[in-house]
């Protein structure tokens, strides 16, 4: 209630209270529960529900095992609701979906790409505009995650790829259209982060830090549920440090780069392979699965660089995504036997739990997703709906879980 100095305040920020909670326990949580836990009176509880329902943000439907005594109702996003357009951008493809408030996620489009900036966000950018205007007033921002460091005002440099300085929002064509700010544009592993600490292993983890694996290794610091992101949106580029001993020259200019020994890139690398510029991805996971000696390494360099980590910021919990959830299960004990010897011996009688993420491949989707409702979910935003959304857009997409996308090799969990 901070700040609420008026009724008609303290009902804007219940309304906000009671959306976050919704979408943050993934709409399972009946309408007693969500009552209790925020601390309502049943009647304001029932009067905000019934307001939220009647803006078309809330629609509630019967649990799923009613307990005895009167019916119970499960809040969840209404048919006619907001939705957020989620991208991951990867460095061989990109992956479009609609995500409505709770999480649930609609794969719209994956698509593979040439690698160019143009080639990439030019088709991205028309499949994007088609979409909203197919969903209308319902689509409430963009989020886009890049393989790359991102600066603020969306501009990202992607060095596996020669990316320098491109004007993300503007090659999208959504300069100003996705939102008054224009789409929010973030590093995959920082909306790979984000994710786990809401729906992941890092829910309720003061100090975590979060590694993601793909061509090379991205990292992030992760503090009261909030990735660190430095002051010009850059911060925690581990993957650009020299942890793992190396002296390789690494595309970003620097030398002896962790992600350098890390990823698929590595992988390739190790057994001879041609490796760069976002190709090889099947390769690589061949290699992944069939060659020891090429796991063995990532994982020790891994190891290796996760102590350095360690030693230098005390994490609760160490998770892993990415390949790093297989380099993980296929050779977990090198990595520990790796990092062991690195860290402090303060630290080694209590070392941070190392963990595959809970979300695998998905999480910087729904970072992605997770952005765009963190800058709706606000009463000057909610305010903007009530008074502007047009009975129009009824659109619903088909319902498909984001974990049955064939890219990277998703599996559902």
């Amino acid at each position: 209630m901070i700040g609420a100095t008026t009724s008609g305040e303290l009902r804007a920020h219940n309304r906000v209270r009671l959306l976050r909670a919704v979408h943050d326990c993934g709409a399972t949580r009946t309408r007693s529960q969500l009552t209790r836990d925020l601390n309502l009176a049943r009647g304001t509880a029932s009067v905000l529900v019934a307001g939220l329902a009647e803006d078309e943000l809330l629609h509630e439907e019967p649990a799923p095992e009613p307990a005895r005594g009167r019916p119970t109702q499960v809040p969840g996003p209404h048919p006619r609701g907001p939705v957020a357009l989620a991208v991951d951008v990867r460095e061989d493809a990109w992956e479009l979906a609609a995500c409505e408030l709770g999480g649930r996620t609609t794969v719209l489009g994956l698509q593979s790409h040439d690698g160019t900036p143009e080639g990439v966000l030019g088709p991205l950018g028309d499949a994007i505009a088609a979409h909203r205007r197919r969903l209308g007033h319902r689509v409430v921002g963009v989020g886009v995650a890049l393989a790359g460091p991102v600066r603020h005002g969306g501009l990202v440099d992607i060095a596996h790829l020669g990316w320098r300085s491109v004007d993300v929002p503007h090659l999208l064509g959504l300069e100003g259209e996705a939102g008054a700010e224009g789409p929010i544009v973030g590093n995959d592993t920082a909306f790979a982060a984000l994710a786990e600490a809401r729906r992941g292993r890092l829910q309720g983890v003061r100090v975590g830090l979060h590694l993601h694996v793909d061509f090379d290794l991205g990292g992030v610091l992760v503090v009261e549920g909030r990735p660190l992101a430095g002051a010009s949106g850059m911060g925690a580029e581990f993957g650009h440090m020299p942890l793992a001993g190396g002296d390789r020259l690494c595309p970003c200019g620097a030398i002896g780069c962790w992600g350098m020994d890390v990823g698929a890139n590595a992988l390739l690398r190790h057994v001879g392979l041609a490796h760069g510029g976002g190709r090889g991805r099947a390769q690589a996971e061949q290699v992944l699965a069939t060659s020891e000696e090429a796991v063995e390494a990532n994982a020790r360099a891994l190891g290796r660089g996760v102590a350095a980590l360690v030693n230098a910021h005390d994490p609760e919990v160490v998770t892993l995504s990415g390949h790093g959830v297989e380099l993980y299960e296929r050779a977990g004990q090198t990595l520990m036997d790796s990092c062991g010897p690195g860290l402090m011996a303060i630290r080694r009688d209590h070392p941070p739990r190392i963990e595959g993420s809970a979300l695998g491949w998905r999480g910087a989707l729904l970072g992605a997703m997770e952005s765009v409702f963190d800058a709706f979910l606000t009463p000057e935003e909610l305010e903007k709906w009530r008074e502007n959304h047009p009975d129009q857009g009824r659109d619903t997409p088909e319902q498909q879980n984001v974990t049955h996308s064939t890219l990277m090799g998703a599996k559902p969990l």
